[in-house]
């Protein structure tokens, strides 16, 4: 029996049945290391992989003066991958000099404790598959655009790299405390789906929105969802939809209130947790720090 290829039966299974997906993993797990990396395969992608990059890329990237973070605009300039899809060995090379971290690649998603120890360790997990034409405006999984194009420009901040890996570091504790949906719900928020304030109004730093075109210009034009100020329970007792776009916005004054907000004690925030109700995404509490009271109206699904 190979065990490997056995445990990672048992992650798809068990991914089946979280409700994240109805859909069966599409990567290919039956190369995987233990620590769920495999080796990328770029000299295997084909011209059309490789076009399809640039006409996700090129889609994206002519929103970003209008709706992105300044400091996710100026990481994808330094990482210079408009052309193809990039090269993980040469991308780490990049930002191992500006923050120390690396990329590793992976199947798709991967369990939560390996996920958790690659970001402790200064390593993002980035699919290495690339979604098909007739997927460009939805994909239920992460792709390479979405985790290369969307996450990767950030880790070339110093301080939100750090936040990165403060949060991979306080996956165990999560664990530990039964605590994973708590700690997701921040991934979620906070790296997926991030607004922060800037100078110049809203920006989005999230890769779920900065990979969709229909959420980048939605997250900051549309008067249907809420924008509130970032409060950390707050935000942990949030549940979320994945098929929709977010019916609330968390904001961040700076990328430093979300690190100090990630370096205190996570155990006793943990407790106080499961004594409280969890909050619709719907919902406006009496307590949040409201920079748009949206309408709520209507659903739009998510690219």
């Amino acid at each position: 029996m190979n065990t490997e290829n056995a445990v990672t039966g048992d992650f798809a299974a068990r991914v089946a049945d979280s409700g994240k997906t109805d859909t069966a993993l599409r990567g290919d797990y039956s190369a995987v290391r233990a620590d769920y990396t495999i080796d990328q395969g770029w000299d295997r992608y084909t011209d059309t992989d490789h076009a399809m990059w640039r006409t996700l890329y090129d889609r994206q990237s002519s929103l970003l003066e209008r709706y992105a973070a300044p400091e996710f605009i100026e990481g994808l300039k330094r990482l210079d991958v408009r052309d193809a899809i990039p090269d993980f060995r040469r991308a780490s090379d990049v930002l191992d000099k500006a923050t120390g971290w690396t990329l590793v690649a992976v199947p798709g998603l991967i369990p939560e404790r390996e996920f958790f120890e690659h970001l402790a360790a200064r390593r993002f997990p980035v699919t290495n598959w690339i979604r098909k034409p007739e997927e460009m405006d939805y994909l239920v999984e992460p792709d390479v655009f979405h985790d290369f194009f969307g996450h990767v420009p950030l880790l070339a901040h110093p301080v939100f790299a750090d936040y990165m890996q403060a949060y991979g570091v306080g996956g165990a504790k999560a664990i530990a405390n039964s605590a994973q949906e708590q700690l997701t719900r921040l991934y979620w928020y906070m790296v997926e789906f991030g607004l922060i304030n800037t100078k110049d109004g809203l920006r989005a730093y999230g890769a779920g929105m900065l990979s969709s075109r229909g959420e980048t210009q939605f997250c900051i034009d549309s008067p249907s969802p809420h924008r509130v100020g970032f409060d950390l329970e707050r935000v942990m007792r949030t549940q979320y939809r994945i098929d929709d776009y977010q019916q609330t916005y968390f904001v961040l004054d700076s990328y430093e209130q979300l690190m100090d907000a990630t370096a205190v004690d996570f155990t006793p925030i943990y407790a106080r947790l499961k004594t409280m109700a969890e909050v619709d995404p719907t919902t406006v509490l009496p307590t949040d720090r409201i920079f748009t009271l949206g309408t709520q109206g209507g659903s739009h699904k998510a690219a």
